[in-house]
């Protein structure tokens, strides 16, 4: 490589590449400036000849740091840049990155310094602009009261906020670069990298764009419900991460479950009251009554036939107030409560309204926990209700089994459909309020159109490991 010894020469190719040169002596005096430098700074090389480059191009408050770095440097490790502002000779500023080098002489003495610079206002405000929006973004984040959590296509946590820590109870070093199975509980840990993967490959969306509400798993072990949507976006360098926003259902489900627990002892008192005392009254006027029949009728009195009908439509009566209380307070405290109810529902929907209504259970099913069983019994009662009111059904069947884990229910009829599913209908409080008892069991339910006709309203729910234990029966 020949050395280039002529400074006209070198000059000439500085001023050709717009360069941002200067050339100080040892007291950073400028000695020259190249072209590319004059014309953003305004001024020339023969009224800078001379002086202080640090106190005429430098802003005061950089003035020190800039000085330290260039001539208090002389000799040192000279590979580190630095940015600082330029001033202009029209009061305006640059951010220009300097590097800056020693000049010797043949016996290695430091002779001068050489300033060489790029202008990066541009990259700078560029930079700036995007601290400022990842601050901002930042803020949002960690203010948030839900939790938001990204990850990557395999499935690991990229980064969470605040709120993800104080849900899941986990801290954020435990959690990033793990996969997201470890905030479910089983079984939906084992199969979640399965669903991710199927949309993968085939693109089918079954939860992205969709709030959906599921249960997660604490640091602790505890389950609990929350609220879960997922959304998907592509990065600048083409790959895809999945954000997921997680709002914490606990507080609102003890809340939900209070309001059902008033409204089941409400209706409990009812029923109660309806068969202490009004069956009671009932009863007690029914007898009067036929004894009343009875001596009118031994007498020969015309009016004992009028009687006799009064007699019978009190009985009615009476037998209408005990279905009505019995319906108000239908599951026992016993393990096979559930099935003796749904029995009871059958037969009570066939003798009143004319309509056939079997039960089908072929395997028992025990549902310790009365609240379930109370729960899945207003499920059957109001789609039972639904399918007479709305779809006209002359025949509903009642199902109830036990598969991998899950209770089902499921009530069939073959009217015309409940109008609470059919497009264009609004959606009324009885879809509702099963959705909402099958949520709170922590379950689903559907209501789809039967491939036969009518109706059929399926719900699902989880059976815990306590739904299992061994119940004692009491003997009557």
């Amino acid at each position: 490589m020949i050395p280039i010894t002529d400074p006209a020469l070198l000059q000439s190719l500085m001023d050709h590449a717009g360069m941002l040169v200067l050339g100080l002596d040892t007291k950073g005096r400028i000695q020259w400036m190249s072209r590319g430098l004059e014309q953003l700074t305004g001024y020339n090389s023969e009224e800078m000849t001379g002086k202080d480059w640090v106190e005429n191009l430098i802003p005061q408050d950089h003035r020190a740091a800039a000085a330290l770095l260039c001539r208090g440097s002389a000799g040192t490790d000279r590979s580190r840049s630095h940015v600082k502002p330029l001033l202009q000779h029209d009061g305006g500023q640059r951010h220009v990155e300097w590097f800056h080098s020693d000049i010797k002489d043949d016996e290695g003495r430091v002779t001068g310094i050489l300033c060489m610079g790029r202008d990066v206002t541009e990259l700078q405000l560029t930079r700036e602009a995007l601290v400022s929006s990842e601050k901002r973004s930042s803020a949002v984040l960690e203010t948030a009261v839900n939790a938001i959590i990204t990850i990557n296509e395999e499935k690991v946590i990229e980064t969470v906020n605040s709120a993800t820590e104080r849900i899941f109870g986990y801290s954020r070093d435990e959690m990033v670069g793990r996969n997201i199975q470890m905030l479910m509980p089983q079984p939906y840990r084992d199969k979640h990298d399965s669903y991710v993967q199927n949309y993968l490959n085939t693109g089918v969306k079954k939860i992205i764009g969709i709030g959906r509400e599921v249960v997660g798993q604490r640091k602790d072990g505890t389950v609990f419900p929350m609220d879960l949507s997922v959304g998907e976006a592509r990065l600048p360098e083409g790959r895809r991460v999945f954000t997921g926003i997680i709002r914490d259902l606990t507080d609102r489900k003890i809340l939900e479950e209070k309001i059902l627990q008033i409204s089941e002892e409400e209706q409990h008192r009812i029923g109660q009251d309806i068969h202490d005392d009004l069956c009671q009254q009932l009863a007690a006027i029914g007898c009067l009554a036929k004894v009343a029949h009875q001596q009118l009728q031994k007498s020969g009195n015309a009016e004992a036939a009028n009687l006799h009908e009064i007699v019978q439509l009190v009985t009615q009566a009476n037998v209408r107030a005990r279905e009505m209380s019995r319906g108000l307070m239908p599951v026992v405290l016993d393990a096979a409560g559930l099935m003796a109810a749904l029995a009871e529902l059958t037969q009570g929907t066939e003798r009143i309204f004319r309509v056939s209504c079997p039960f089908r259970c072929e395997r028992p099913v025990e549902v310790p926990d009365n609240t379930m069983a109370t729960q899945l019994f207003r499920i059957a009662q109001e789609a039972v209700a639904n399918a007479i009111k709305h779809s006209h059904a002359e025949r509903i069947e009642i199902t109830l089994a036990e598969e991998e884990g899950h209770l089902l229910l499921c009530i069939r009829d073959n009217g015309v459909g409940i109008p609470d599913n059919v497009p264009g209908h609004s959606t009324g409080m009885g879809l509702l309020t099963m959705t909402h008892r099958a949520r709170m069991m922590g379950g689903m339910l559907t209501v789809q159109h039967d491939d036969f006709g009518g109706t059929v309203v399926r719900c699902t729910v989880p059976v815990s490991s306590a739904s299992k234990q061994p119940v004692t029966r009491k003997k009557l």
